[in-house]
């Protein structure tokens, strides 16, 4: 039995996010019952990130265990006959062989568990009229926003760090300590790009920080206000959790051994 990982994009406006719920009304739902369809057999998939309702994602991994011989091209069109316009495989990899039946091995591919990192974008309109065009593709915010006052609030959210301030209330991770590796900003004209890259993210934890981040932007707080909530361990004092249309999980980072392919190309689509 083989291990196949695939690549999945998806808007998520339509979706009541990834995991698969009593609606069928989710990315998952649609997936499996595509793969189902181009198989003729219901093969389970595994994701590395389960996403809300409302979120995007341009580098989703999935992987699923099937007996079934397919060139790797012919998983990518045959999935994607069977799917809605809004998403979509982008590539097929035969990762290694497993063996039927077995949970989980240490040494063997997951989609979830092999992530080294996991990279978010956020992308916000900073105007003060919305734009229909860009209506749940962007976030929203009217009041204008200082870049660099939220880049100064940046370096004390890198490293190891106790996020339990960003996490949702019912945020089931095992632990509230995470990795920040890189947080960038950048503006292009009226949009604003935020990128996160850490070991893994809380429930919420984008948006969470997106929020008080926009409040530093604003004026509202100052740079230092953001490691004080680090610090505090109580999502009471932060900033609301910040609208879903914005985020876009972008890519996972694997080791080479796995040979998982990386989109290539700009972060978004409109740069």
């Amino acid at each position: 039995m083989k291990r196949i990982a695939l690549g999945v994009q998806y808007d998520g406006q339509a979706w009541q996010g990834y995991q698969t719920q009593p609606s069928g009304n989710t990315v998952q739902d649609q997936l499996e019952a595509a793969i189902e369809r181009f198989a003729t057999v219901h093969l389970g998939t595994t994701c590395a990130g389960r996403t809300d309702a409302g979120v995007h994602a341009l580098g989703q991994v999935v992987h699923f265990d099937t007996d079934i011989k397919r060139e790797m091209h012919a998983w990518v069109r045959g999935i994607n006959a069977f799917l809605p316009s809004s998403v979509g495989v982008r590539w097929a990899r035969e990762i290694h062989d497993v063996v039927p039946g077995e949970r989980h091995i240490e040494g063997d591919f997951h989609a979830r568990f092999s992530a080294r990192s996991r990279t978010y974008h956020y992308l916000l309109h900073n105007h003060q009229v919305r734009s229909p065009l860009l209506a749940g593709r962007a976030g929203f915010c009217h009041r204008p926003l200082d870049v660099e006052r939220m880049r100064a609030a940046v370096p004390a959210l890198i490293g190891e760090h106790d996020f339990t301030t960003f996490r949702a209330a019912y945020c089931q991770a095992k632990t509230p300590v995470k990795f920040m590796h890189e947080i960038n900003i950048e503006r292009h004209g009226d949009l604003i790009v935020f990128t996160l890259r850490a070991s893994a993210f809380l429930h919420h934890m984008v948006r969470n920080l997106v929020g008080s981040l926009v409040y530093i932007g604003q004026g509202r707080e100052r740079p230092e206000w953001l490691g004080e909530l680090l610090q505090a361990k109580d999502r009471t004092l932060a900033a609301p959790t910040f609208m879903p249309d914005g985020l876009y999980l972008a890519d996972i980072e694997y080791d080479d051994k796995w040979g998982v392919p990386r989109e290539a190309g700009r972060p978004l689509p409109w740069f």
